[in-house]
């Protein structure tokens, strides 16, 4: 009884893990593409390079909850 709840628990934390790296990983890449500091515009208060890293974040965790779920 506890061996499946500790499978799907160890399962969860395990594509939570390799979720959290795949976003990581495609934020460093738009910022290795992208000429533009955007952490640095956030920090002086830019709110439309918030926006596009908003947008980029959710973008990229669409497309990695898609993966996953297929």
């Amino acid at each position: 009884m506890i061996l499946p709840t500790l499978q799907k628990v160890s399962e969860t934390i395990g594509w939570t893990v390799i979720g959290i790296l795949l976003l990581y990983g495609g934020v460093r890449l738009f910022d290795l593409i992208d000429p533009i500091d955007y952490r640095e515009e956030i920090r002086k208060g830019n709110l439309a390079a918030g926006i596009i890293m908003a947008a980029l974040i959710t973008g990229l965790a669409a497309i990695v909850i898609a993966v996953i779920l297929s």
